[in-house]
């Protein structure tokens, strides 16, 4: 890639092909968009909470999600382009079903995306563990179904 809108391009189509994945509860294919050495972190978790350093760790991480979480549907709100064309702010929404409790889910989302030539570089997930955890049946199942390390 040689240019910004190139870069930029890239990283809408990385941002949007991770979104069709959770429309569609496919992590594996959530998973295949990091970098090899992509991380993703989750700065509002509980102290302890994993931070996933590699593509397969993103995998391992997400494998027995839809046994967790069933996602409906996943709405963009907005999409912010940043200064730099491979950084993207991202705010959407996912509605489903925590499968264990049958209970609906609804969580709001910010999450900032980097993405490099070989996909995602640096995601943090900023979301309400709080909020998480009481849907899924409080601090235990919510680590059950995401595991910490």
């Amino acid at each position: 890639m040689t240019n910004d809108d190139e870069r930029r391009t890239h990283t809408d189509r990385v941002t949007d092909a991770l979104l069709d994945s959770l429309r569609r509860n496919d992590m594996r294919a959530f998973a295949d968009q990091w970098a090899p050495d992509g991380t993703m972190e989750f700065p509002f978790a509980p102290p302890g909470y994993r931070v996933l350093r590699s593509r397969d760790d993103v995998w391992d991480y997400l494998k027995d999600y839809s046994a967790s979480l069933r996602i409906a549907t996943v709405t963009e709100h907005r999409r912010h382009h940043t200064l730099d064309p491979t950084t993207v702010i991202l705010e959407f929404a996912a509605e489903g079903i925590a499968v264990q409790s049958n209970s609906p889910y609804r969580m709001d989302y910010v999450a900032v995306i980097t993405v490099g030539p070989d996909g995602v570089q640096h995601y943090r997930d900023y979301w309400n563990a709080a909020a998480a955890a009481a849907t899924l049946g409080g601090a235990d199942a919510l680590s059950a179904g995401f595991g910490r390390s």
